[in-house]
């Protein structure tokens, strides 16, 4: 690998300013005034792609936004590896928090500073460098798929529909997914496992129009008063959900689980000295990474009602609005804890109110193999890369197409992430260490060559 290393670390500028490049479009999944960059980006990475050396490069188009495909096949009877990533980004707002703008891509300090940078542009860019790498030093020992897709962000509504229709065309051995956090960039570790999610949306509505909360005030229910004490009620005071039902599919994990997961270095006192709070917060009897990964959730990611502009107008709203995320565990289902969620919402509403809840998408937990032989060639190749062997750990956030490859395709998942939990993705100030990017890199082929040795010995 040292050849290939001198040519990776020569080339590091070009990688530099080729994922600048495409972090300066503002591919925004959610907000159809950015449709045009969307599809913009898309055509770039199906550049990238062919300039890398991939065949068959296709910008394919889809109900939503389009899915982009490329393939480097070797030797048919050699294994395939599909690497899934996706080229859409979060919403930049707030705008004004951001040190620098989110699609005006900047180093500090070592750091990529932009909108998309570690989720997910800068980490699936790692893969077509890497494969242009090998291409250009010494070849492919394995087959190569990609599929990148622009609907990440907003629920990969139409990538099923794709992949269904697709089959053969994706035909592999195993998925390669970058779109996840190591412990610490001196504590390697692999997630073998993610949440599933429910999410959706609540509108209480009470008048018909805005009343004057002086002559009204105190004699019809507040939307933005019932709301809060709704969503108030969705927790007890040991931080358990009290939807019935909701915990009754939860897999618990046994204790020689939960003490296998506490091997993992936590500094509590460094993790709220980072997020700059006081306190950890959340359900009663599990540790703080306990709460954020094997546990199931329910957050209110956005509330509104009622006046927010300059000054004062004392006003009694006519409806109130919340959105809401619900993170699962195996072996919860999305769909019937959103159904559970609607049931439940809707019975808790006081009179003077009347509630709709509109789900918007999901997705399933997850839990991959350690004894495969992809799980195997990750953990070899960042061993020597690191120079320490990656700790298994479970992740908190979701990734709902990994479900979906395994049903469809019948293919597991290696969640082969180079970010850290710390480069605030979704915030303002987004960022990817130069140190990541780079060593992913140099880690994607290591990985590749021992996939391919290890199947080989398989066969």
């Amino acid at each position: 690998m040292t050849v290939l290393d001198d040519h990776i670390q020569a080339a590091q500028e070009r990688y530099l300013a080729e994922l600048m490049d495409l972090l300066r479009i503002p591919s925004v999944s959610a907000d159809p005034r950015y449709k045009a960059d969307v599809q913009r980006c898309a055509g770039a990475v199906g550049q990238r792609l062919t300039e890398a050396g991939l065949d068959a490069v296709e910008v394919i188009a889809t109900a939503g936004h389009p899915i982009v495909y490329g393939e480097k096949i070797v030797d048919p009877a050699k294994p395939t590896v599909l690497v899934y990533g996706h080229y859409d980004v979060q919403p930049a707002d707030p705008l004004e928090l951001w040190t620098s703008p989110p699609f005006e891509p900047v180093v500090r300090d070592g750091r990529i500073y932009a909108r998309g940078s570690a989720d997910d542009k800068g980490q699936f860019y790692m893969h077509v460098k890497a494969v242009e790498a090998m291409l250009h030093h010494g070849g492919l020992p394995c087959n190569v798929k990609f599929m990148i897709e622009g609907e990440e962000e907003v629920g990969s509504v139409n990538l099923g529909p794709f992949v269904r229709a697709n089959k053969e065309r994706l035909r592999a051995d195993v998925v390669l997914i970058s779109d996840t956090a190591m412990l610490a960039n001196d504590v390697p570790s692999i997630n073998t496992g993610l949440r599933g999610l429910s999410y959706l949306e609540v509108e209480v509505t009470g008048p018909d129009r805005d009343l004057h909360s002086g002559v009204y005030g105190g004699a019809v229910t507040n939307p933005i008063n019932a709301l809060c004490e709704m969503i108030a009620g969705l927790h007890d005071a040991d931080r358990r959900i009290t939807i019935p039902g909701f915990y009754d599919a939860v897999r618990e994990l046994s204790a020689a689980e939960r003490q296998a997961l506490a091997e993992a270095p936590f500094d509590e006192a460094a993790y709220m000295r980072d997020l700059t709070i006081g306190a950890v917060h959340g359900e009663k009897g599990y540790s703080t990474p306990e709460r954020s990964s094997i546990r199931p959730t329910l957050d209110v990611n956005g509330i509104w009602g009622g006046y927010i502009g300059e000054g004062a107008k004392t006003v009694l709203p006519s409806k109130a609005y919340a959105k809401i995320s619900m993170r699962l565990v195996p072996d919860q289902r999305s769909a019937d804890i959103t159904r559970l969620f609607q049931e439940h919402f809707v019975r808790m509403a006081p009179p003077g109110v009347t509630v709709v809840v509109r789900p918007h998408h999901g997705g399933e937990a997850v839990v991959t193999p350690i004894t495969s032989e992809a799980y195997r060639a990750a953990s070899m190749a960042m061993e020597e890369t690191f120079g320490k062997r990656p700790i298994p750990t479970r992740g908190g956030g979701s990734i709902p197409i990994v479900a979906l490859f395994e049903a469809e395709l019948g293919l597991k998942t290696v969640l082969f992430g180079f970010g850290l939990d710390s480069d605030k993705i979704h915030s303002p100030d987004e960022h990817y260490g130069v140190f990541n990017y780079m060593m992913g890199i140099r880690t994607i082929p290591r990985f590749f060559h021992h996939y391919a040795a290890l199947m080989n010995g398989k066969a």
